[in-house]
């Protein structure tokens, strides 16, 4: 595998934040990060596409997400460095394969897979669709939450990695967190 693919190995917890788009990902792993006095991992690919969309008006391509992959683990390298005890990441690169599969009819990719076979995580919180979808340039699948949600969902339960559903506005997934989190 690429350098630039490989996770760096710290002992953190890693928990991803992991589901369809504008279900509560990123403000949950902002506050788990200042609850637990350490760092969250941002969603790379939010701004490499925003960025491709302001300049070209295009989306996603297929030749965007090993340089997305690449973004999202560099990141998540630099900023598990400064993590203490807990590292919440904001997607990783299970997600991009997930959405990969649902905009890229038969799409394979072995680097993405291998990425996905070799990185670590702890946990997933898998979060649900009952927060409000909000409209941007690059979301737009707004009469498709439940087939997403199972989608990512069923993608966790084929490669039997541990979840858990996230219900509610932000202080009650916290509180569900939280209370996962002290049982890992």
């Amino acid at each position: 595998m690429e350098e630039e693919l490989k996770q760096t190995q710290r002992e953190l917890t890693k928990i991803v934040l992991f589901g369809p788009e504008s279900s509560g990902k990123s403000s949950l792993a902002e506050a788990l990060a200042e609850v637990y006095d350490t760092e969250w991992v941002p969603e790379f690919a939010r701004d490499y596409l925003q960025e491709k969309y302001n300049n070209s008006a295009e989306v996603c391509h297929p030749s965007d997400l090993i340089p997305i992959a690449k973004g999202q683990i560099q990141l998540e390298n630099k900023l598990a460095k400064r993590a203490k005890d807990y590292l919440f990441c904001d997607t990783n690169v299970l997600q991009t394969l997930t959405y990969a599969k649902v905009y890229f009819e038969n799409f394979q990719n072995d680097v993405l897979e291998q990425c996905v076979k070799h990185h670590e995580y702890t946990h997933y919180f898998l979060t649900f669709i009952d927060t409000p979808w909000v409209a941007d340039d690059l979301r737009d699948k707004p009469d498709e939450r439940s087939e997403m949600f199972s989608t990512f969902e069923d993608t966790l339960i084929r490669r039997n990695l541990p979840y858990t559903i996230l219900k509610g506005d932000l202080k009650q997934r916290l509180q569900k967190a939280k209370s996962i989190i002290k049982t890992l």
